[in-house]
């Protein structure tokens, strides 16, 4: 008999690049503009965007080419998952890492983001551009949003 379980209910370190890539529902939540409060490490969301971010694929425009435009992007890894504390926790890498599985609206259950942009549970239609606001902290106050946070299912 063979196993018929979906590979992301296989170990994470046993993933192939191809499977780990395809974790990723797109979203676009790791790439709004935080605030990490110093003393309880607290994350803030807000709704201002990386430059990067197209609003409405809510894709990355250069992902291939991110960090030469946006040094302080991050890659996820298996070796980083435990740092990338401040990611949504609708976030598969951080669900998968967390013990639980994807949620129903995750376009691997369903087949395609439809489903994620109708639960709401994608930056599409909710962001302003880093280059149209700003990322100076007394303006992040003023846009922080609570959506982002949002881990239904």
């Amino acid at each position: 008999m063979t196993d018929t379980k979906p590979f992301w209910r296989k170990p994470l370190q046993d993933m192939s690049e191809q499977e780990w890539e395809s974790l990723c529902d797109g979203c676009g939540k790791c790439c709004l503009n935080k605030l990490i409060d110093d003393d309880t490490e607290e994350v803030y969301f807000t709704n201002v965007a990386c430059k990067l971010l197209n609003h409405k694929s809510c894709q990355c425009k250069k992902y291939p080419q991110r960090f030469k435009y946006v040094p302080d992007c991050h890659k996820v890894s298996i070796e980083n998952l435990d740092e990338l504390y401040w990611f949504p926790p609708s976030c598969a890498y951080r669900r998968l890492h967390e013990g639980r599985d994807l949620p129903s609206w995750h376009p691997l259950i369903t087949g395609n983001q439809s489903a994620m942009h109708a639960a709401g549970m994608s930056i599409r239609n909710k962001v302003l551009n880093e280059d149209d606001v700003g990322t100076e902290s007394d303006i992040l106050i003023g846009c922080i949003a609570h959506w982002p946070a949002a881990d239904l299912d």
